[in-house]
């Protein structure tokens, strides 16, 4: 067996994948999953075999893929929006400190031109191997509907136009999903086009009925932004009541949903009909995280530092100035795990499920990303029964560490 400095062994680790947990020791080799084996069966891979190997004792803690956010705005006191290289990764370190291994860099309602200068400024950091890994750009908005904009900017909100969604899709081939309001005009034709590029059209900020709902999954919509926020639900018409997208997501089996679950934005008894109903195989959760994540409370700014608007963090969640609506989430994905099992009622097992491989399947990514598995990336993290986070592993790469973990 030769030398190896890239060799590091795990040992005495919970494995917790595909909704079951098991001990388990792991061999990670050049950044790869080498062997996933029972306890012991990686006792050749030693310091006397292999000169160099970093072992790793996991004191009897979970590992697992890293968790996978796919609605994020920025964090530690930084935005995406900012359109700065360094903005990208004060975020993405900040987050791989609470778990995260993979996220989608999400924008918000912005100008044509604004758009362009965050493509540029994600081409240049995509490859950053200093936080969490870059999975694609989310683009919510800004064809939104002006009756569910939420803490979006109206000034930016406009109708789709294929010239432009043309525009910008070939300006950048890194667009990994787009929430849209499917009632709009040219929307379908517009999720129809986006499907033929790989990118996932998502139903958000949207006043659309179940019609229209069901309509929008003909034409390739297949998921949900942040249930609940910013979704129409039952309206009455003359008499007649019509459901909307809340009611479609228990219906149709077609779409996947994605909860905020901060603890603030849904309630316990709304957490848990999603996960009884729609259930683990349809859920993720997302942190809609803005600038405001990991960092004081007190002002804040929601999008960029140049543009943006003001907002207050306090009680653990990001406000409106009039604190009569929320302008977004101030959490990490290790937050989001606790809630999912002690608000919704979920095991360890499937909330770090949701959190992981059905994420990765939600934005087309599950042949690479989601679980651990021999040839597949060391994206993986350590954390104890309180879901607390003690060791964060990008490609093979440790990124975030607390004192003592390994030896």
């Amino acid at each position: 067996m030769n030398s190896n400095p890239m060799l590091i062994k795990i040992i005495n680790v919970r494995l917790v994948q595909y909704r079951a947990i098991r001990p388990a020791e792991i061999l990670i080799e050049d950044g790869f999953v080498r062997f996933v084996a029972a306890p012991g069966g990686l006792d050749a891979y030693n310091e006397q075999r292999c000169p160099g190997i970093r072992v790793i004792d996991g004191k009897n803690r979970y590992v697992c893929h890293g968790f996978i956010d796919i609605h994020t705005h920025g964090g530690g006191g930084a935005d995406y929006m900012d359109g700065t290289p360094e903005a990208y990764i004060t975020a993405a370190r900040m987050h791989a400190s609470y778990g995260t291994t993979g996220l989608l860099p999400t924008t918000l309602a912005a100008s044509r031109e604004e758009l362009i200068r965050t493509f540029e400024v994600y081409e240049k950091v995509k490859d950053q191997k200093e936080g969490a890994r870059f999975l694609g750009l989310h683009l919510e908005g800004p064809y939104l509907s002006l009756a569910q904009c939420g803490a979006q900017d109206l000034t930016y909100i406009r109708p789709p136009r294929m010239e432009e969604v043309r525009f910008l899709v070939e300006s950048c081939p890194h667009i990994r999903r787009w929430t849209i309001a499917p009632e709009l005009d040219c929307a379908l034709e517009m999720a129809e086009y986006l499907r033929l590029n790989d990118i996932t059209p998502s139903i958000g900020h949207s006043d659309a009925t179940y019609d229209e709902v069901r309509e929008a999954v003909r034409h390739g919509f297949n998921h949900i932004t942040h249930l609940y926020s910013a979704c129409s639900t039952i309206t009455r018409r003359g008499g007649y009541r019509y459901p909307g997208i809340i009611e479609s997501a228990y219906l149709l089996d077609e779409l996947t949903v994605e909860v905020i679950a901060d603890g603030h934005h849904l309630p316990a008894p709304l957490l848990q009909m999603v996960y009884r109903f729609i259930g683990p195989d349809r859920t993720t959760a997302v942190t809609d995280s803005l600038r405001g994540a990991g960092m004081p409370e007190g002002d804040s700014i929601l999008g960029s530092l140049q543009n943006g608007q003001h907002v207050i963090i306090e009680d653990g969640v990001c406000k409106m100035p009039d604190r009569k609506a929320f302008a977004g989430s101030v959490a990490t994905t290790d937050r989001l795990v606790r809630n999912m099992i002690h608000m919704a009622g979920a095991s360890l097992a499937e909330a770090c499920d949701m959190q992981t491989r059905i994420a990765a399947r939600i934005i087309g990514r599950e042949d690479e990303l989601g679980v651990l598995e021999t040839g597949r990336r060391a994206d993986l993290i350590l954390f104890d029964d309180h879901i607390s986070v003690s060791l964060t592993m990008v490609g093979g790469t440790i990124l975030f560490e607390k004192e003592g973990v390994s030896k």
